[in-house]
């Protein structure tokens, strides 16, 4: 079923951090789309099947008339898409007296601000008095005043992801160190103090892609101790980093020409981080150099 999240709620309340955590974990973002728009475009998006399974849409007063023309028409999805979108409202807000400040550092202009003469305390005043409709009709209530933006990151996260492993895409790459090192990766593994099957005539021109390579390699004890070593760190560590709020870890496996041990390795360590129901996207960078 396709999800469809409506982020509204104070100006100044994070309702653009709420979004950038909603992308984070796969959802594809709108900010300022009319409702008229939105109408139309949810039922082209069901119609791409299954290429846009989650989106959200950031609405305020810019977008409609009145937030009880916003909550008339999230409602009126919710009874159209019944059984085929799963529409939820998430209300964003904050004490009046926070809004203020925020807008005051960052010398931002509040999008109601020159409705009342430049009198930010006015335009925060009227935003959070119409706020009633949004707040009653909201599937989430999230109020900002008292937390950090890597705070509110998480409680979006904990809403809106199913699993938390959803959290984090796992990126495993073999590479050849002879070709250099790969940019971006978070963490790398050096395969070559392991048995080289480059030396052995019969499976110099295979690849760990396939199972004579990868059994020569998994034979020696050093490397199934490796294999173990590397896979008990990284579960270890995959939950940190979901904690953390990264949306992505990037793990590097090398040997030198990156056609055996490392793609052995990579292989075998995707396979297992699949197993745990962890996204896993695995990419062999050298391997067409062979």
């Amino acid at each position: 079923m396709m999800e469809l999240i409506v982020v509204a709620g104070m100006s100044g309340a994070g309702k653009t951090s709420a979004a950038e955590a909603l992308e984070d974990i796969g959802y594809s973002v709108m900010d300022g789309l009319p409702l008229p728009l939105l109408r139309t475009l949810v039922p082209e998006c069901l119609n791409k099947g299954g290429v846009y399974e989650r989106l959200a849409a950031v609405a305020d007063l810019r977008s409609c008339e009145s937030y009880s023309e916003l909550t008339d028409t999230v409602k009126a999805m919710k009874a159209e898409y019944s059984g085929k979108v799963r529409v939820r409202l998430l209300c964003m807000e904050a004490a009046a007296d926070v809004i203020m400040k925020r807008f005051r550092l960052q010398r931002r202009l509040h999008p109601l601000q020159n409705r009342f003469e430049g009198d930010l305390a006015a335009a925060i005043a009227y935003e959070q008095t119409h706020l009633q409709p949004i707040r009653g009709a909201a599937d989430h209530l999230v109020d900002t005043s008292q937390i950090s933006v890597g705070e509110l990151k998480e409680q979006i996260r904990e809403l809106f992801v199913p699993r938390t492993a959803d959290a984090l895409t796992v990126l495993v790459m073999s590479f050849g160190f002879k070709h250099g090192e790969p940019l971006g990766t978070d963490i790398v593994f050096d395969m070559r103090c392991l048995p080289n099957p480059f030396y052995v005539p019969e499976l110099k021109e295979h690849d760990g892609t396939e199972a004579c390579v990868q059994d020569f390699v998994m034979d020696a004890p050093e490397s199934q101790e490796y294999f173990e070593r590397v896979l008990g760190l990284l579960r270890f560590l995959i939950p940190l980093y979901i904690r953390s709020g990264r949306p992505q870890l990037a793990v590097g496996f090398g040997c030198t020409g990156g056609q055996h041990r490392s793609v052995t390795f990579a292989e075998r360590v995707s396979k297992a981080l699949r197993s745990d129901g962890l996204y896993v996207i695995s990419h062999h960078r050298d391997l067409k150099r062979g």
